[in-house]
């Protein structure tokens, strides 16, 4: 499963930077499909959860200790760079060996890191495709990365639309693929 996992952490991971890079200058202020985000909101938002990291499975340091320093901007003058020292870290914290079996104190409580490491990667997945959307680079999800982010959010999405971070599900479509499936399910409209 670590092997598993890290592998489909680092295709996220290079994903998401993919579509980072691809931003021109022009796109930085475009919306997402993200309610209220713009581009530069949605990777400002992927790359503070990055930093945090190192901090939390590197470190061992709990989110209270970490306080806000990862509030607000975190992308600066130039963002593709920031958001590619921030990756690095968080791939680097990850790989450690016998990182995935620490446990690290998240905001909702202790947890371990490869649940930790399940979550930032479905959360980068979605992400992907939200900056995709954005953007209007190819939107269409690697079969692996959907379905890893479906066995990941399937358990407990009943209760995300509550959580106030995900809009409420919307019904795929009659016959929908499982990207589509994944989508919906986390309140996007495909």
């Amino acid at each position: 499963m670590d092997s598993r996992l890290l592998e489909r952490h680092a295709e996220a991971l290079a994903l998401f930077t993919d579509r980072v890079h691809a931003v021109r200058p022009e796109q930085w202020e475009a919306p997402t499909p993200c309610t209220g985000w713009s581009v530069r909101d949605l990777v400002n938002h992927v790359t503070a959860e990055q930093l945090w990291v190192p901090a939390l499975v590197g470190e061992g340091r709990s989110v209270a200790d970490v306080g806000d320093s990862y509030d607000g901007d975190v992308l600066g003058g130039h963002p593709a760079v920031s958001w590619d020292r921030a990756a690095s870290g968080a791939k680097a914290a990850f790989h450690e060996p016998g990182a995935l079996d620490r446990a690290v104190g998240l905001s909702y409580g202790e947890s371990t890191a490869a649940a930790y490491c399940s979550q930032m990667t479905t959360d980068m997945i979605v992400h992907a495709w939200d900056l995709s959307r954005a953007i209007g680079a190819d939107d269409t999800l690697p079969d692996e990365l959907v379905e890893f982010a479906a066995g990941e959010v399937e358990p407990y999405a009943a209760e995300l639309s509550g959580s106030g971070l995900f809009a409420p599900p919307v019904e795929p479509p009659e016959g929908a693929d499982p990207q589509t499936r994944l989508l919906c399910l986390l309140g996007r409209r495909p």
